[in-house]
C-alpha cells in the first residue's frame, strides 16, 4: 500500500515549485498504472464543435413561426431551429 499524498498549503509559488520538484510520485502512486497523456489528442476530442454553413429553402410561414416562438423565448430564431434539429437527430 502506498502512502497518502498530503499536499500542503503553499505561501509562495517558489515554495510550491520546490515541493513538486522534490517529490517522488512513485512513493504515493503505482507508476505502472499511469497512462500516457497526449495533449493534442485531448484538445481534439474536447474542442468546441465545429459548425457548417448550409443553405436550404424553408417555407416562409415556417420561418415566421420560428421567429415568433424565438421572440417569445427571447432567443435568436436560428438558435431555436438548431436546438430542434439537434433533438430530432
Amino acid at each position: 500500500m502506498k502512502k497518502k499524498l498530503v499536499i500542503p498549503k503553499f505561501k509562495t509559488k517558489e515554495e510550491e515549485y520546490e515541493f513538486w520538484d522534490k517529490i517522488d510520485l512513485g512513493e504515493y502512486h503505482n507508476v505502472s498504472s499511469f497512462k500516457h497523456f497526449d495533449l493534442d489528442q485531448f484538445l481534439k476530442e474536447h474542442a468546441e464543435p465545429k459548425t457548417t454553413r448550409i443553405t436550404i429553402r424553408i417555407p416562409t410561414n415556417i420561418v415566421q413561426s420560428y421567429k415568433k416562438k424565438a421572440s417569445e423565448l427571447d432567443m435568436p430564431y436560428q438558435s431555436l431551429i438548431k436546438q430542434q434539429l439537434a433533438r430530432g437527430v
